[in-house]
């Protein structure tokens, strides 16, 4: 099969989310695209950004270990994190090969670019800007606060909401973004980050028209857990109505996980005030339930300093949902 034939598939998203997602499409015969948020400041990312003034390198390293033809060591290798050494502890070994690769070339796109030819990507990557911006949220309280990291770390109180999302400066769409977007068969939102990943794209100036202006169907994997900083007592009609508002468009598929959840993993969430996602969509056609996590809880390495999900997708099971999907 050449490339032209192959389904177009774009996933919106960052982080952990679209790395579950990208690792299961890339085994099967698709022409995937990744498009990431720019608007990460947090951690090693954010440590490098302040420094060097760079595009944040994290969710693009996310996406350059998923996409790795070879998983194994290059994964590893890449997804690896500094336990110790002063000024270096808490980096990922990736985000510094990323930061030094652009410093070279000049630019994040001819890093990448590079990139994906030494290590044979079966896909690209794209920002969703080219520009450095920063995240801003309005919330029901009246208060705004400003800073990707700061919205994460942000505990909502009790009915307090984010009404508003937006870059400061405001950020126009990467040119390359926008065509994947306008020309892809199937646009994902990945689960993850319900608004510093997903939305956080969305919010940028072209999105929103792009999505208009695509004859791609839209599909949503819901989230398996609240997010107190985000989403605190969302069911999964409240995560489907944000980014029909965001994106101006109807989701057209919605993938949910109705694989019970070990109740020593809820419990775990619970000390932080969050819970499972309801799934309260009824009888919606647009609705397809599968068993879909992952067997084993994520263990963060103890020099990420950020907070990280213990429950996660199954990358495979993921994948082959989206597959008979497109062959429907």
């Amino acid at each position: 099969m050449n490339q032209k034939s192959l389904p177009k598939i774009v996933v919106i998203g960052g982080g952990t989310g679209s790395f579950v997602l990208l690792s299961g499409l890339k085994n099967y015969p698709v022409d995937l695209t990744a498009i990431v948020p720019v608007t990460d400041d947090g951690g090693s990312t954010g440590r490098l950004r302040d420094e060097f003034g760079f595009l944040p390198v994290g969710d693009i390293r996310q996406c350059l270990a998923a996409l790795a033809k070879e998983n194994g060591l290059f994964q590893k290798l890449f997804t690896y994190r500094f336990e110790k050494g002063k000024g270096i502890k808490g980096h990922s070994l990736g985000n510094l090969f990323l930061t030094a690769l652009e410093d070279i070339l000049g630019s994040e796109p001819a890093a990448v670019e590079q990139i994906s030819k030494l290590f044979r990507l079966k896909g690209t990557i794209l920002p969703i800007s080219r520009q450095m911006v920063k995240l801003a949220a309005e919330y029901s309280d009246g208060q705004t606060i400003i800073s990707e990291h700061k919205i994460e770390v942000h505990r909502l109180k009790k009915n307090e909401r984010i009404v508003k999302l937006y870059t400061l400066p405001q950020a126009l769409i990467n040119p390359q973004a926008k065509v994947a977007i306008e020309t892809a068969e199937l646009v994902i939102f990945a689960p993850g980050d319900l608004f510093n990943s997903l939305i956080a794209s969305l919010v940028v100036k072209g999105s929103r028209s792009a999505l208009q202006r695509s004859q791609a169907k839209l599909v949503y994997i819901v989230n398996l857990m609240t997010l107190n900083s985000q989403t605190n007592y969302f069911t999964a009609l409240d995560h489907i109505k944000e980014l029909e508002k965001y994106s101006g468009r109807k989701i057209d598929s919605i993938i949910v996980n109705n694989q019970p959840i070990p109740p020593v993993i809820l419990q775990a969430y619970k000390t932080q005030t969050e819970y499972s996602v309801e799934d309260n969509l009824g009888e919606d056609s647009r609705v397809i339930r599968q068993p879909l996590l992952a067997n084993t809880p994520y263990q963060k390495p103890t020099s990420d300093s950020l907070k990280r999900s213990l429950l996660r997708h199954d990358s495979a099971k993921l994948a082959r949902t989206i597959i008979k999907l497109i062959n429907r």
